[in-house]
């Protein structure tokens, strides 16, 4: 199913990673004390400006800002949206 969400611009959709829910040790981590994810996959890219070109592609893993973008629910899933700017490096 395609997905119905068109960023504008120079704005990137990027559906984050799941948090990690047991350290390398074994120990279950609970929601209280899960970080919040900073890598994520991107599944919409916008045009671009007239005088920017989009690096990033739809299907490329991302690394982003802790506190990058801003965060939307989507047919049960949950995306961030954010310029392309916020991305830090493609993995």
């Amino acid at each position: 199913m395609a997905l119905k969400i068109q960023p504008l611009s120079d704005r990137v959709l990027v559906e984050p990673q799941a948090a990690e829910t047991q350290t390398a040790s074994g120990i279950y981590i609970p929601d209280s004390a899960k970080e919040k994810p900073q890598q994520g996959k991107v599944v919409a890219v916008g045009k671009g400006k007239k005088d920017h070109d989009m690096t990033v592609k739809v299907g490329d893993t991302v690394l982003y800002g802790k506190y990058s973008g801003s965060e939307l629910k989507f047919d049960g899933k949950d995306y961030l949206i954010m310029r392309e700017d916020d991305i830090l490096a493609i993995i």
